[in-house]
């Protein structure tokens, strides 16, 4: 089982705490700063244990002819990508004033640092932890930097390879043990059939000393709640005011009321998992008592008979008798008594059924 760490203070992940639910919003605030906060209390009261944002210093992650090209998409907020970007992009002061939100609502805030610098800045603002998003999975020498701060990572695997993620475990081995992976496919939105759940069951083989989780960019709650099922220790899921405003993370999120079920949904399923030791239950014993089966006489047995198995069957029986499991530890008993054509085999008339024979003189 994979170890236990802190991801957020007096909020562990991994062994058999419950799974971590991130809602992440992105920049589905739609560069509107009330919006943000409305998400982060959505959020909040829907019972996620994480708000999260993407925060960018534009001229880090892009170069400028990346910036300065024409974007005009049916999502664009500006004419340039560059224009595009910075519409949706909150200072360092409006992310202090909605850490400080979240913090007040009592619920945990971080965000993906998009480039080294955003990075620098989550530092200081003294993020929980430090998300990864796909983009930079495969950049070694940011995944190197973040994880010198020292801070737990979770980090995405989007358009990774099972060798890269390899690496990836390796690379932050070397600086930090905790951390954790997710199972993600970056595509917006995302379809069932290159879901591939059982990415986690294999990334459990293969790092089974790290909790592993999922970010899902699917429609609908089912697939995240079978990650969990699977053994997702942490879940991401885009979150919106409106699954058809402008941008291409919409359509690919969860509503108030979607949100509220995928987490409904985890608890319920977490409470289901259960234990992996099989008895019967106490909440069984009203069923048993009511249809669960004994052995009995198929014929009528005369007193100091053998039994053998062609005097025997199983029913539903009053009394409770030998149970069905047992009949094979009858064969050649003797019994202490007539018995009756279908009545109970009980235990009390067959000769060392169930006690230690006696010893002949005692």
């Amino acid at each position: 089982m994979a170890r236990e760490f802190e991801l957020c203070p007096n909020r562990k992940i991994g062994g058999n705490q419950p799974c971590f639910i991130i809602a992440e919003i992105g920049q589905n605030h739609d560069g509107n700063f009330e919006r943000a906060k409305e998400l982060i209390k959505m959020a909040k009261e829907c019972g996620a244990d994480c708000a999260k944002f993407q925060k960018s210093v534009l001229e880090h992650k892009f170069n400028n002819r990346a910036l300065e090209r024409p974007y005009n998409s049916k999502n664009s907020w500006g004419k340039t990508y560059g224009e595009h970007k910075r519409y949706l992009e909150f200072n360092e002061d409006q992310y202090r004033e909605l850490q400080k939100y979240a913090n007040e609502l009592g619920i945990f805030f971080t965000a993906s640092g998009m480039d080294d610098m955003a990075v620098e800045f989550l530092d200081k603002l003294n993020v929980p932890f430090f998300k990864v998003g796909s983009g930079d999975t495969n950049n070694f020498p940011y995944l190197e930097k973040t994880a010198k701060k020292g801070r737990p990572m979770v980090v995405s695997s989007g358009m990774q390879s099972m060798e890269t993620m390899q690496r990836v475990y390796e690379t932050l081995k070397k600086y930090t043990q905790d951390f954790c992976i997710l199972q993600c496919t970056s595509a917006y939105p995302l379809e069932p059939k290159d879901v591939n759940l059982r990415v986690i069951t294999e990334y459990q083989k293969m790092f089974p000393d790290i909790p592993i989780g999922y970010s899902g960019h699917e429609t609908g709650i089912n697939i995240t709640v079978a990650a969990v099922a699977l053994g997702a220790k942490v879940v991401e899921r885009h979150v919106t005011h409106n699954k058809e405003a402008k941008g291409s993370d919409h359509a690919a999120s969860l509503d108030r009321d979607e949100l509220k079920k995928l987490v409904d949904a985890i608890r319920e399923v977490e409470k289901a998992m259960g234990s992996a030791h099989k008895c019967r239950l106490p909440c069984e014993e009203p069923c048993h008592n009511k249809l669960g089966k004994s052995v009995v006489a198929k014929v009528r047995v005369p007193k100091g008979t053998k039994l053998t198995l062609d005097m025997l069957c199983i029913k539903v029986a009053e009394p409770r008798g030998v149970a069905p499991e047992d009949i094979f530890e009858l064969r050649g008993k003797k019994v202490l008594k007539d018995i009756e054509e279908d009545e109970s085999i009980t235990d009390d008339v067959v000769d060392c059924y169930g006690k230690k024979p006696k010893l002949d003189g005692v």
